[in-house]
């Protein structure tokens, strides 16, 4: 019994492990691509940009004794405070340093995620328009000029099967032990908003709730004969579990964590797609219609939350993320946008994702773009017949389109209202 109980943990680390494995994503080093090839292909992500700044002096990083130069940066790329995730599990470049009293926060943005934890320095992933997620660190000691480092070597994880093969971001939840370390032989979970909520926010902290849902996040994984008993608890604040003194905010708020799932595969989805057309460009693969036509599918029934989760309850919110995000617009003459949360039944009040406003979207090759357009109205007009797209109810296509046209520059003229 011993022997059958090991063979199926181990059979359940399997996805764990098969996320290193070789994908057939196209190389970095592609001439169409040239992730490492900064004369060929220069880097437009924001860290770049702010650099510039920074070296010209027309930007300046403030440092403070306790967050270091956290809150000046988060300034600098307009990242909000009320974004910020908690992390506990040990399961970064900084693992050493993480532990549930000390957990890793992440603050982010459309463009780019910041993570700090409190003894450490400063990480940053900034997703460049066509080039993919772009990694860098920023020492935290005072100093006359900072600058964040360029770190490729973050691609040992950051650029593999979990990211679509392209450089970009993973969230991972874990099995924890009470110190935070993840039990990697009861396997875990990449998520995102099509995962089922019992698979979410291992080694997470939430703070908020979802009436109805069951997690993983709050909670350590103490008999791992039966990991799935692990209890979670509702938290209305991090200041119950560990002393948030030093930290910019005391919640991990849950809708936040809903949208950071969302955005990061889409982000990857986005990178994914446009490497295919360039890289098919320089010849590294054949079938451009069935790349086009497949790609796109992929990436509108996404878009259009067509597989996702539904929220099983309200979701109740510990801070003010849902605002602020929604406050960032764009918006139409009546006031709507695709950035409104619906928290009631699913993510979106309008369920189109709002990065089809992000400089990754607008960079990803012609070809791509009109792919996806075409789809996405395929879709939209009631054209698509297959059942999995009744969810999309007739007025929520119409008001997908009618604020894609007051908002969307370059939509094409063919997205007539409904």
């Amino acid at each position: 019994m011993q022997a059958m109980r090991q063979l199926a943990l181990l059979a359940a680390a399997l996805p764990l492990f098969a996320q290193f494995a070789d994908t057939l994503a196209p190389s970095p080093e592609n001439p169409a691509i040239g992730y490492f090839n900064y004369l060929a292909h220069p880097w437009r992500d924001p860290i770049t940009l702010l650099s510039q700044k920074l070296r010209s002096g027309t930007v300046h990083l403030r440092y403070e004794e306790r967050a270091g130069y956290l809150r000046s940066l988060l300034a600098s790329l307009n990242v909000p405070v009320e974004s910020q995730l908690a992390v506990f599990s040990k399961t970064s470049l900084q693992s050493a340093r993480i532990e549930p009293r000390n957990p890793r926060t992440i603050f982010f943005n459309d463009e780019v995620a910041v993570a700090w934890v409190r003894g450490g320095f400063i990480e940053v992933a900034s997703a460049d328009p066509e080039q993919g997620v772009v990694f860098y660190t920023l020492e935290q000691r005072p100093a006359a000029n900072p600058e964040l480092l360029r770190r490729d070597d973050c691609l040992s994880c950051h650029r593999s099967d979990a990211s679509l093969g392209v450089p970009g971001m993973v969230i991972r939840s874990r099995y924890p032990a009470p110190d935070g370390m993840p039990r990697l032989i009861l396997g875990g979970f990449e998520t995102d908003h099509r995962s089922p909520f019992e698979e979410r926010w291992g080694g997470w902290y939430v703070t908020g709730a979802i009436a109805g849902a069951r997690h993983m996040g709050n909670a350590f994984v103490t008999d791992e004969d039966h990991p799935e008993a692990m209890s979670s608890e509702t938290l209305l604040s991090l200041a119950t579990k560990f002393d948030t003194t030093a930290y910019l905010s005391p919640y991990s708020d849950i809708a936040a964590l809903l949208v950071f799932n969302h955005q990061m595969h889409m982000v990857n989805l986005l990178t994914r797609f446009g490497w295919e057309v360039r890289a098919h460009a320089g010849g590294e693969h054949g079938g451009l219609d069935a790349l086009l036509r497949d790609g796109a599918k992929e990436v509108v029934d996404y878009l259009l939350f067509v597989d996702e989760v539904p929220l099983p309850g309200p979701v109740r919110v510990s801070n003010g993320f849902a605002e602020s995000f929604a406050a960032r617009g764009p918006r139409d003459a009546e006031g709507r946008s695709l950035r409104q949360l619906d928290l009631e039944t699913r993510l979106l009040r309008y369920p189109c994702s709002y990065m089809i406003y992000s400089p990754v979207f607008a960079s990803l090759p012609e070809p791509a773009l009109a792919a996806i357009y075409r789809r996405m109205w395929q879709v939209l007009s009631g054209e698509e017949k297959d059942r999995r797209y009744a969810r999309l109810t007739a007025a929520d296509r119409g008001a997908i389109v009618e604020i894609l046209r007051a908002t969307k520059k370059g939509l094409p003229p063919y997205f007539r209202p409904l």
